[in-house]
């Protein structure tokens, strides 16, 4: 018997390994492929885009905020893997009457090691889950070593426009700004906060604008309009993959930290 305890503190008891997961999380998805589980997975969001030949070969049973509860049902999971950011509780607790749900909750980069390490345990693929999470600490420890010499530099998160949106503190977002030596200018502010753009200059002044690919695409035409907001400030398009995709993924995001802090 398992005994487990997931991001929420909510206990578990499994006698063996889930053998049919669906994943509610995009880039937890692609970890649970990256694990060597791609033949458990049996259900992903359409959101799920890594890797791409998931979309033909697993059933799509919605989005992260609205699923098809019947879908659900009829592929008969043993196990759901959720997110506390990217999920509603409301949903969680629907699916709860289905089968057990994992609830993630990953804001550090602790927390995706140890993300990967439960995986590792739940699903018995304990070595794969060292090897990533070795790989992972390499990672991080040679990127910390990196950006001793970086100067600290005031920036703003865009993720969403009508309303502008900022990453603002408890984010996944936030710790990689950390990590990048950006000194967030909403760290102030509980998650993802609407801003007045106008009065960014005069309360923030930022030095730098990272303009995110997701969830909402930035073009040329944002950053001139922000921009018009800030003092002289270097608007920088940056992929939001790398910024809030917790879990595998996390690997590539230290090598493509490197070349951002290159360009700035």
């Amino acid at each position: 018997m398992l005994q487990m305890k997931d991001g929420l503190g909510t206990n578990f008891e499994l006698e063996s390994a889930p053998k049919r997961i669906i994943s509610l999380v995009p880039s937890l998805t692609e970890t649970l492929f990256d694990l060597g589980l791609e033949d458990k997975i049996v259900g992903i969001t359409k959101f799920c885009v890594h890797p791409y030949h998931l979309k033909s070969t697993k059933k799509i049973i919605g989005g992260t905020k609205k699923v098809h509860y019947e879908k659900i049902r009829l592929l008969e999971p043993d196990f759901i893997i959720a997110n506390k950011e990217e999920n509603t509780e409301e949903m969680v607790l629907e699916l709860r009457k289905i089968c057990p749900v994992w609830v993630t909750n990953i804001i550090t980069v602790e927390d995706v090691l140890q993300t990967i390490s439960d995986f590792g345990k739940l699903f018995n693929c304990r070595m794969e889950a060292r090897k990533w999470n070795d790989k992972i600490s390499f990672g991080y420890s040679d990127f910390l070593k990196y950006s001793d010499d970086l100067p600290i530099r005031k920036a703003a998160y865009f993720i969403w426009k009508n309303p502008y949106m900022v990453a603002g503190s408890d984010t996944f977002i936030d710790e990689l700004m950390q990590l990048n030596k950006f000194d967030n200018c909403y760290k102030n502010l509980d998650r993802y906060p609407e801003i007045n753009l106008e009065s960014m200059e005069k309360e923030h002044d930022p030095e730098v604008i990272l303009l995110s690919s997701e969830p909402y695409p930035f073009k040329e035409e944002d950053a001139f309009e922000i921009g018009r907001n800030t003092h002289h400030a270097k608007t920088v398009f940056v992929d939001g993959e790398m910024f809030s995709w917790y879990g595998t993924r996390l690997h590539q995001s230290f090598n493509y930290f490197k070349k951002m802090q290159q360009k700035l």
